[in-house]
């Protein structure tokens, strides 16, 4: 059975169909991601994606030497904050904020200040993409990681000495493919999911 949607973008003179079935199927997943974890599914990802960064700083900070194991969570890492910001918007700045202090509290602190540095200059990026073009977010997904990933990947590892080809290869591709896979799942379903988290 076939919906129409009645929040269909400003000039777009052709409405979004939704399926019910895929409205149903994220009702289900909604359902069951409460039932199983006592939470809905946005405040999964902002969980996952604080545990994620404040596990990530962590694990950088006491096993160093594993660096290109732990440059390739990157890209999970990147994921994770593409589908909070798609959800709360600004509110990805304060949820970083948190993994931040809490990276600064259970990691080396110039871990976490090579983390906060390159993630104001990939958000900025961010930021500038996803305002400057209207482009759909699928698309603007591509632009914004095409531009933010280099440099989020060489300002971090080079404030903390891990700027080695096998790392820099590792993160570039794990957040490469990530984001490439998240796009990719964006650009079939048509971003229906994001209305009913």
């Amino acid at each position: 059975m076939l919906a129409m949607d009645s929040r269909t973008p400003a000039g777009n003179q052709t409405p979004r169909v939704i399926v019910d079935d895929d409205r149903e199927q994220a009702r289900s997943y909604s359902i069951l991601c409460a039932k199983l974890t006592g939470t809905s599914p946005p405040m999964l990802f902002l969980i996952a994606y604080i545990s994620s960064v404040v596990l990530i700083n962590y694990a950088f900070s006491t096993a160093p030497h594993l660096d290109i194991i732990w440059s390739a969570w990157g890209g999970l890492v990147f994921v994770l904050r593409d589908m909070v910001q798609a959800r709360f918007g600004h509110g990805a700045l304060a949820a970083m904020l948190v993994a931040l202090v809490l990276s600064y509290v259970t990691s080396d602190p110039s871990i976490a200040l090579a983390s906060a540095t390159a993630f104001a200059v990939s958000e900025c990026i961010d930021w500038l993409v996803f305002s400057i073009t209207r482009r759909p977010l699928h698309d603007r997904l591509w632009i914004s990681s095409a531009m933010s990933i280099p440099l989020d990947t060489f300002i971090f590892f080079g404030m903390i000495d891990a700027l080695t080809p096998g790392v820099i290869l590792t993160a570039l591709g794990s957040k490469f493919a990530g984001v490439t896979d998240h796009g990719l799942a964006l650009a079939q379903t048509g971003c229906r999911w994001l209305k009913f988290m």
